[in-house]
């Protein structure tokens, strides 16, 4: 095969590839995304980075857009963290400048292990004592979350967190989006996957600004990959609104065990 052609096509596959995790799960596109960039097609990582970001930000927009036109994005929610998320990044990269990268890496690999121990679905035992509601509650007439003030404490929290890992060690986003909103709300899981791709998009945007406007990106070699990864969120959340709660946590919970691999290798 030409190797003109291979290169596309393959970098389209594994766009493909990042596409496909992120619709199915909500998480795991930029994490997984740098790694195959630069073990699959060899692209050093300054090219890889913000090619991954462009994907990733694209491909969650996208996802988000048709969650929004179908009512299923929190979009109050969604800008709160994005915001905080934005505000959390320097945080994480000041940190990072600090921190030696080796333990930090260890840690987060230690909790993407919890996570994915955590988020994988158990039968739940019968209890004779009452649901203790979370901090964000959907109000039953409006469909609206209550915007109590633990239930901004928690989603400004999570956005701040979410932010400060991913300038910390490249990470974050859905991965803590998607297991904080199902703790601290009653939102189903498409709600939740839904939203966290709102805010990755969100998030995305002054990556990929900062990026362009210091020509990192090289948009004839990212096109196909950014293309793949597109394609995938449009089949793979088709895919998503089949699968059970169940089948989907055990998506997630699996990637989050595949990004800790990822987090070890690095360390």
């Amino acid at each position: 095969m030409d190797v003109a052609l291979a290169s596309p096509l393959a970098t389209g596959a594994l766009g493909m590839v990042v596409g496909s995790v992120l619709a199915l799960t909500g998480a795991g596109g930029g994490v997984l995304a740098v790694p195959l960039l630069v073990l699959a097609l060899g692209w050093p990582l300054t090219q890889a980075a913000p090619t991954a970001l462009l994907a990733v930000g694209l491909a969650a927009a996208l996802g988000a857009f048709n969650g929004l036109r179908a009512g299923a994005v929190r979009w109050r929610a969604a800008i709160m963290m994005g915001g905080a998320g934005m505000l959390g990044a320097p945080l994480g990269v000041w940190l990072s400048h600090l921190l030696p990268s080796r333990p930090v890496l260890w840690a987060f690999a230690a909790l993407m292990l919890w996570l994915g121990w955590r988020q994988w679905p158990r039968p739940e035992a019968p209890s004779s004592a009452p649901l203790e509601l979370p901090p964000c509650v959907v109000n039953p007439q409006s469909g609206r979350l209550r915007w109590t003030s633990p239930c901004v404490r928690a989603i400004a929290g999570t956005g701040l967190l979410s932010g400060t890992l991913s300038g910390l060690i490249g990470v974050g986003g859905g991965f803590v989006i998607v297991p904080a909103l199902r703790r601290h709300s009653d939102l189903d899981l498409r709600q939740i996957q839904l939203t966290s791709l709102a805010v990755i998009a969100l998030v995305a945007v002054s990556g990929v600004g900062t990026a362009a406007a210091h020509g990192q990106l090289d948009w004839a070699a990212a096109l196909p990959f950014v293309g793949g990864a597109m394609l995938a969120m449009l089949l793979g959340r088709r895919l998503a609104e089949g699968l059970s709660p169940a089948l989907s946590q055990r998506l997630f919970a699996l990637s989050c065990l595949i990004v800790a691999g990822l987090l070890i290798a690095r360390a």
